[in-house]
């Protein structure tokens, strides 16, 4: 079983809204949380932001607050990233990926990822 599967990216107008899932229930254990990260092309991932399994407290980087919005249904082992007013600059492979310690921003406190989601959004 895959331990983690996005879904949900497309493409949308700028200003339009998409809710990307990860469904989690392929890990092993659940660890602390989940983080979303994107990339595009030529340049490095980087985190979006994170949500704890336990408490739901969320983390964002400062160019999706406000606009970003994570939540999780541990009942189905599935968080959302629903993603509202999007820009251009947003179009990436959008990846989750389980947190062992916490959601922070730093790569290695990942273990599992998923394979990724496209987002494309036009201007």
């Amino acid at each position: 079983q895959v331990p983690l599967v996005e879904s949900g990216g497309g493409l949308v107008q700028a200003g339009g809204s998409l809710r990307l899932s990860c469904a989690a229930s392929g890990l092993p254990s659940s660890g602390y949380g989940i983080g979303w990260f994107r990339q595009t092309p030529g340049r490095e991932r980087e985190f979006v932001g994170g949500i704890s399994w336990s408490t739901g407290s969320t983390y964002y980087v400062d160019s999706v607050k406000g606009r970003f919005t994570i939540s999780r249904d541990n009942a189905k082992k599935t968080v959302y990233l629903q993603m509202n007013s999007l820009k251009p600059e947003d179009t990436a492979v959008y990846y989750c990926a389980r947190a062992f310690i916490a959601t922070t921003a730093r790569e290695k406190d990942y273990d599992y990822w998923g394979q990724g989601t496209q987002v494309t959004v036009s201007s």
